[in-house]
């Protein structure tokens, strides 16, 4: 494989250990991606999201951990909207076993290291 690929991942902050659990399995497998945290507890300061912005414009990709709480998460929703706006590629995998919540506009997956080694090859 050559370069890896630099990867956002949107998350609900009621999600954490979930995206912890991503960022456990990135680590201790042969991960072909970079992982990039911006977990912030205060998402509204405009700081804030001209970071998020740049960091997403740096990523290849962005993955995002699909809950119940995706819903009314509007740090998660605003991620998703600059995703869409610098053009960037999203998955969506759902977080939990038995949730299985749509945001619209993101195509959703189950989480399968296949699943997410398949959308990162693809960027």
């Amino acid at each position: 494989m050559g370069t890896k690929k630099v990867v956002f991942i949107a998350f609900a902050i009621e999600d954490e250990r979930q995206r912890d659990f991503l960022k456990g399995q990135s680590l201790n497998t042969n991960s072909p991606f970079e992982y990039v945290d911006m977990s912030v507890k205060e998402p509204y300061a405009t700081d804030w999201k001209d970071r998020v912005r740049t960091r997403i414009k740096r990523s290849d990709g962005v993955i995002v951990l699909v809950s119940k709480n995706s819903l009314s998460s509007s740090g998660q929703k605003w991620e998703i909207k600059c995703a869409k706006e610098e053009k960037k590629k999203i998955l969506g995998v759902w977080a939990y076993k038995d949730d299985r919540t749509n945001i619209e506009g993101v195509n959703t997956k189950v989480w399968t290291w296949d699943n997410i080694t398949n959308f990162i090859d693809s960027l």
